[in-house]
């Protein structure tokens, strides 16, 4: 199939693309997700534990940054949607706004030393910076999945090959964020050196964690800022893959005159999209409370325990067997499994899509994630293996829908078109991101206050009521959302017949469309 340098295809109508070109999209998703994982798992924890600041301040901030973040989202989108650039509309946003995404991530993870109303400053003015530069890069990135290509079955492809690299950035910061910071900071060893002098300053501060030691803080603080100096490079690296190793196909109907104002009424009337809307947000507060609250569980809560799993040996050879592990080994182990274990759910995702279409599907992931979510009301801090276990299997479930939802808002995108004659396929995309930063927003409040009201006191000894509002945080109260998402879901009318039957509509108006000129 040839193709013009605008990205528009010529030739053949169907647009499949190549597999190579499929995974040249998914390093979009490794860049960007090696920032979202660490928002989702650990930016509550960064700056409780690392940064310093109370996790009311905390849950502000982010409300309040992601409320800005998310009206700028369907800005972003209707300024991508207006682009045009001999590399089309959505990709030319890889190479603009990648360096300075890279510089203010850094900045985020940097803890200068100044007092508290400096340091909410500092947050304030470095991580709504770097959400705006996100949106930025994301908002393009994620609309190209609605241009791609014109066919679902392709599409739903894309999104599985995006999650997976998603989810792949979501292993390396699952697995190896925390030690990683650790490392390059040299706090194991500076602890190990120093043993004597930290046990003493422990003694005299009964109830203190060996984190807030001053000189372990600080190189802890120094670990963070160098690890997001590395990823800023990598970041860079993998959306310049994207930028060279994408096209974009899918073009507006020819003629288009359209306005922000009609694009805004269009989705105002899009009930598909509406629907998907608070089935995303319900999924959201499902994900996101559990999420931003797990490092906090794992060591207030759980803390060092016997941990029975599949470790590997100094081989690199697996075993299973019994360690104790602090609870940076076993948060990480937690998390990375649950990236592992995503990433399997998103493999088999086509082919359940294929089997029983995607609101079953969505049925099926949503119940397997809320049962292996609500378990965790009845685990004492001991049971590790077990919550392993669960987080596997609510993993194969709840981490797979994302794919799924992202696949079913580009069948909205079709939907608007085939309703309207027109195509704002960057809008869509935008506003739906909009209210999923939203979902996380309100969570990060929901987490913050609920520990600030639990009096909640970084690097000490929790008391009874934080320990209970971390596990109510990490099963029950999720657990609601999941419920209602499904209920929400019901709603949705675009089973996959009807999807099909607009993609031939659209193919056919198209075809007239192009036949146009050879009758004048």
């Amino acid at each position: 199939m040839a193709q013009t340098e605008s990205g528009a295809c010529t030739g053949a109508p169907s647009g499949r693309i190549p597999f190579t070109e499929k995974l040249m999209y998914g390093f979009g998703d490794l860049a960007s997700c090696l920032y979202w994982q660490t928002f989702m798992v650990y930016l509550m924890f960064f700056y409780t534990d690392v940064f310093g600041i109370s996790g009311k301040a905390v849950g502000t901030m982010l409300l309040l940054a992601r409320i800005w973040d998310g009206i700028n989202d369907p800005m972003m989108g209707a300024i991508a949607d207006r682009t045009n650039t001999r590399w089309g509309k959505f990709r030319p946003y890889f190479v603009w706004m990648v360096v300075p995404l890279a510089v203010f991530g850094w900045l985020t993870f940097t803890s200068p030393a100044m007092g508290m109303s400096a340091k909410i400053a500092w947050a304030y003015c470095t991580y709504i910076p770097l959400m705006m530069l996100y949106t930025a890069i994301n908002i393009p990135y994620t609309a190209l999945l609605g241009v791609i290509s014109p066919n679902p079955v392709d599409r739903t492809t894309v999104s599985s090959i995006k999650f997976m690299f998603a989810f792949g950035a979501g292993t390396l910061i699952s697995f190896f964020l925390l030690p990683l910071t650790k490392s390059l900071g040299g706090v194991k060893h500076y602890a190990e050196a120093h043993a004597d002098e930290i046990s003493a300053w422990l003694a005299a501060n009964p109830g203190s964690k060996i984190d807030a030691y001053p000189e372990i803080l600080s190189r802890t603080q120094h670990g963070w800022s160098m690890a997001y100096a590395l990823i800023g490079v990598m970041v860079i690296v993998f959306f310049l893959i994207t930028f060279f190793g994408t096209h974009e196909r899918v073009t507006p109907p020819k003629n288009q005159q359209t306005t922000l104002k009609k694009d805004i009424g269009d989705l105002l009337s899009n009930s598909p999209w509406w629907l998907l809307v608070g089935t995303t947000i319900s999924y959201i507060l499902f994900t996101a409370i559990r999420s931003t609250s797990s490092a906090h569980y794992f060591k207030y809560f759980v803390g060092s325990q016997d941990v029975t799993w599949l470790f590997f040996g100094d081989n690199w050879l697996p075993y299973v067997g019994t360690k104790t592990m602090e609870f940076e080994g076993i948060v990480s182990l937690y998390n990375g499994v649950g990236q592992i274990a995503s990433i399997c759910g998103v493999l088999i995702l086509p082919f359940m899509v294929a089997l029983i279409g995607k609101k079953k599907s969505f049925y099926v992931l949503m119940s397997t994630a809320i049962v292996g979510t609500a378990s965790y009301y009845f685990f004492s801090p001991n049971q590790v293996t077990t919550m392993l276990i669960l987080q596997v299997i609510g993993s194969l479930g709840g981490g797979t829908i994302a794919a799924l939802l992202w696949a079913m808002y580009a069948d909205t995108a079709d939907y608007s078109d085939w309703k309207h004659g027109r195509r704002a396929t960057g809008l869509v995309f935008s506003a739906s991101t909009m209210t999923q930063k939203y979902g996380w927003a309100f969570a990060a409040l929901f987490v913050g206050w609920m520990l600030d009201l639990s009096g909640f006191v970084a690097n000490t000894e929790p008391n009874e009521a934080v320990k209970s509002n971390l596990t109510l945080m990490m099963s029950l109260i999720p657990a609601v959302f999941g419920f209602l998402s499904m209920v929400v879901i019901s709603f949705y009318p675009l089973n996959d017949k009807k999807v099909a039957q607009i993609e031939e509509d659209l193919k056919a108006r198209k075809a007239a469309e192009d036949a146009e000129p050879a009758k004048a």
